[in-house]
């Protein structure tokens, strides 16, 4: 893919070196020449010195064949004009936008952009570790679902998939195993030492781990 980043800050730079290091074709841009320092010398990507939503540098950058393009700067007004800019006058297929205020995020929502808000996502993190630390609603982008990690011990080993399976309330979509990671099917039967990640209703959260005696 081609991905263009603006801001070589700890997040931007970390997610380049990410992306070039599986081979994508990534370019970075930051206002100043010294962030770029954090990208380490293995990096062998395009650094460019200027603001996001310079139109004519953009285009240097190559903007009209990205396939996504991230807006991780510490300004969220800056990241807004620049995603917005990415996706209304470039169509860039995937704009992505970093959000520090959380009440802002459903501004960046309407108007149609992936937001990550590193507020709400740090925030869910410790929610989850406090009240369930083998249950993670952030994974998922809705107050609705969650994940939900399941050590097959006790009477859930020997039983299958479809028996785990709460209709409505609770799915299991991969079985990590000591030989690597599955998708099940209803039929999988449950060995020991299996671990079970489920997509679960929240409500239900409470329920499911009386009935599983988690």
């Amino acid at each position: 893919m081609y991905v263009i980043i603006v801001g070589c800050g700890r997040v931007g730079s970390e997610l380049a070196k990410l992306l070039s290091n599986e081979g994508h074709n990534v370019v970075v841009i930051d206002r100043s020449d010294s962030s770029f320092e954090r990208l380490g010398d293995a990096f062998n990507g395009l650094t460019l010195i200027g603001n996001g939503f310079d139109l004519a540098l953009l285009r240097q950058a190559g903007i009209e064949k990205a396939d996504a393009f991230c807006a991780l700067t510490n300004g969220d007004n800056t990241n807004l004009i620049a995603a917005q800019v990415a996706k209304k006058i470039f169509k860039v297929p995937k704009v992505i936008a970093r959000v520090y205020d959380p009440q802002r995020a459903h501004i960046y929502t309407a108007l149609g952009l992936d937001v990550i808000s590193g507020t709400i996502l740090f925030a869910a993190m410790i929610r989850d570790k406090i009240i369930e630390s083998r249950f993670s609603s952030y994974l998922i982008e809705t107050g609705e679902l969650g994940v939900l990690e399941i050590e097959a011990r006790g009477k859930l080993i020997g039983k299958t998939i479809q028996e785990i399976n709460v209709p409505s309330e609770l799915l299991v979509v991969a079985v990590r195993r000591l030989d690597g990671v599955i998708i099940p099917q209803p039929s999988t039967v449950l060995k020991p030492k299996d671990v079970l990640m489920a997509v679960v209703k929240v409500t239900s959260l409470e329920k499911i781990k009386r009935t599983l005696e988690l």
